[in-house]
């Protein structure tokens, strides 16, 4: 599956398959191919970019995301929340939470609070089960769930660092993890995602994605 994956920088990703797939566009090249779904994890600019969505939405693309980021946006919108399941153009989806427990804007103001719903997402190509985490931190939530691609962000600042990500792989075992959340000037360098990569060798398999 990891060869039907293009990181696009930051969190963004298209997935190829059945259906074509973007998770939060975001200083996406021009020319890119349309979506089918198009999954937001949550409101901050850059996840959340109406300018990039445009670019890759087409006439019957599905844009599935939380309340907030639905207010920036126009189209096909379908509003979700942590704990829904659903199918969409025949993709099973499970959106799960995605938050902060230690990262922190101000004393006592996480970044991505919990209660501000923010969503990672679950969803079934090819058989196969992917994991877009969203921005968040290793949460217990995480080692209930269940997949076998995991994508990862290990920058620090506003989500895991490397090494808390390295555990929160641990905890998910899935076949293969790739890294995101850096390299786009917002926070993280390559040298995080190298730094996950060496932590789980021998634990689990790490691909780090070259941007397209």
């Amino acid at each position: 599956m990891v060869e039907n994956i293009h990181w696009l920088g930051h969190d963004a990703f298209r997935v190829e398959g059945e259906k074509r797939l973007y998770f939060d566009p975001y200083n996406l090249k021009k020319g890119l191919p349309s979506a089918d779904i198009i999954f937001i994890t949550h409101e901050h600019f850059d996840h959340c970019s109406p300018r990039d969505v445009e670019r890759v939405v087409g006439p019957d693309t599905v844009i599935v995301t939380n309340a907030a980021s639905a207010q920036k946006l126009r189209g096909n919108v379908q509003v979700v929340a942590p704990g829904d399941s659903l199918t969409v153009q025949g993709i099973s989806v499970e959106v799960v939470p995605a938050y902060n427990i230690n990262k922190f804007r101000s004393p006592g103001v996480p970044f991505h609070p919990k209660e501000a719903g923010h969503l990672g997402f679950i969803v079934t190509v090819g058989g196969q089960r992917l994991y877009h985490a969203g921005d968040t931190d290793f949460i217990p939530e995480m080692k209930s769930l269940q997949v076998d691609v995991a994508l990862l962000p290990v920058s620090g600042i506003y989500v895991m660092t490397a090494e808390e990500a390295i555990e929160a792989a641990k905890a998910l075992r899935p076949q293969v993890a790739i890294p995101m959340h850096y390299g786009a000037g917002v926070a993280g360098t390559i040298r995080d995602a190298e730094r996950f990569r060496d932590g789980l060798k021998g634990i689990v398999e790490v691909v780090i994605l070259k941007q397209e």
